[in-house]
């Protein structure tokens, strides 16, 4: 049974929708409304607010801290300057993703590690022999994400955001308690996180609310995250790609670079778990890589055409298996994982991973599409990610642009 997260009681209230589902143990909201346009739109164009308390989290402290981060994460911490954040992911001996998240350093003796999967126990083992302790977080911890081109106009009546770079935190009172705030997010947008002890959670989601009262705030939830994640051309676990620890043959693993997160491995640093693994598929090279999609609607249409039917595009993120075909021989050379239209883009794309000799940029290839009872063909085109890319997402100061930039 689901467990109520430190903002439940700010949540549940104007969630009139009724629409909740499971995230790692917590009630999240699917939907406050009768549907997630609005919510939607709210990222992209005023400010949306999300609880996101669910995600793991861990504070790693002493002497050794730095040592047992760079042991396990791929990136070198070593390199983050304080109060800087990372996004990382980890590995296990073969080189096979365990999770992705992100990392914050307070110190070099004290950080803090972000997750969706549970991750204390492979911390603690790789603790062993180290003078570091680590505490699991999560239930003490309330988590917001404040996101959107008015974000910073908002949580600047109550913190000094201005000049807050791009994955970067500060530590500050609001109302006279302390809280957390980095400059991240899950939408590819400008955008926080605020992070609070859970006894001050319904005062620090009254501040933030109030201030955004004047600035078309809105609380989202998870189907129009999805859909912002997407466009951002950001991946999500156990969507498209699983944790190893719960595959059941290899096949079902990844490694970083076949998920697109190569960028993220450094291995000019010293030994971390998967160190050797991954430095012989550098070498070789992949066998998947992970790619964005531009569906054709022309195609689509015409086979809806054919039916009698009208265009039917999702307008909320799919998840699953859709398989990719060679547009020649027909034999399936990928599969995509998420998918969706694009309200503002005006596209219809998705996320997919494919014979590496498939990804390069302009290929296409054939996706399976349901036309009511059929299974058909339409045509899919590997395009640049992220497939949004607003300027603001990494802009410092108020001079914010309202309309996004598309790539």
């Amino acid at each position: 049974m689901a467990i109520p997260s430190p903002f439940h009681e700010k949540t549940s209230a104007l969630c009139t929708s009724l629409k909740w589902k499971e995230w790692a143990g917590y009630y999240a909201v699917e939907r406050y409304q009768f549907n997630h346009d609005q919510e939607y739109f709210a990222f992209r164009e005023s400010a949306g607010l999300l609880d996101v308390s669910p995600l793991f989290k861990y504070e790693i402290r002493g002497k050794d801290a730095l040592k047992l981060m760079n042991r396990v994460l791929c990136r070198d911490v070593g390199r983050m300057k304080d109060n800087q954040v990372a996004y990382s992911c980890w590995t296990d001996e073969r080189g096979k993703v365990l999770d992705d998240g992100t990392v914050a350093r307070f110190s070099p003796e004290r950080f803090r590690l972000f997750s969706a999967h549970p991750s204390y126990y492979w911390l603690l083992q790789n603790a062993q022999r180290l003078d570091v302790e680590v505490q699991d977080i999560t239930v003490q911890t309330g988590a917001l994400a404040l996101q959107g081109p008015r974000s910073r106009a908002i949580l600047s009546q109550l913190a000094d955001v201005d000049k807050l770079r791009y994955f970067h935190q500060i530590q500050t009172k609001v109302d006279g308690f302390y809280v957390v705030i980095s400059r991240t997010g899950y939408t590819g947008d400008l955008g926080y996180e605020l992070w609070v002890e859970a006894e001050h959670a319904n005062k620090l989601y009254d501040a933030v609310w109030a201030a955004g009262k004047d600035y078309n705030i809105l609380p989202a939830g998870i189907l129009a995250l999805d859909m912002v994640r997407v466009e951002a051309g950001f991946i999500m676990v156990d969507v498209d790609f699983r944790s190893c620890t719960y595959c059941v043959t290899d096949d079902q693993m990844s490694t970083p670079y076949e998920i697109g997160l190569g960028w993220t491995v450094h291995m000019d640093k010293g030994p971390f778990i998967g160190k050797a693994a991954l430095e012989k598929e550098k070498r070789q090279g992949s066998a998947w890589s992970l790619v964005g999609l531009d569906i054709s609607l022309e195609e689509l249409e015409k086979l809806f055409d054919a039916r009698a039917l009208p265009l039917d595009l999702p307008c909320a993120t799919w998840r699953g298996v859709v398989p990719l075909f060679d547009s020649l021989t027909n034999r399936q050379v990928g599969y995509a994982t998420s998918g969706v239209w694009s309200p503002l883009l005006k596209r219809y794309i998705a996320l997919a991973t494919v014979q590496s000799r498939y990804a390069k940029l302009g290929t296409v290839m054939k996706m399976e599409a349901l036309i009511d009872t059929d299974r058909r063909h339409v045509s899919a085109r590997v395009v640049q990610k992220p497939f949004l890319d607003p300027a603001r997402k990494k802009s410092v100061g108020s001079d914010v642009a309202l309309v996004p930039a598309l790539v």
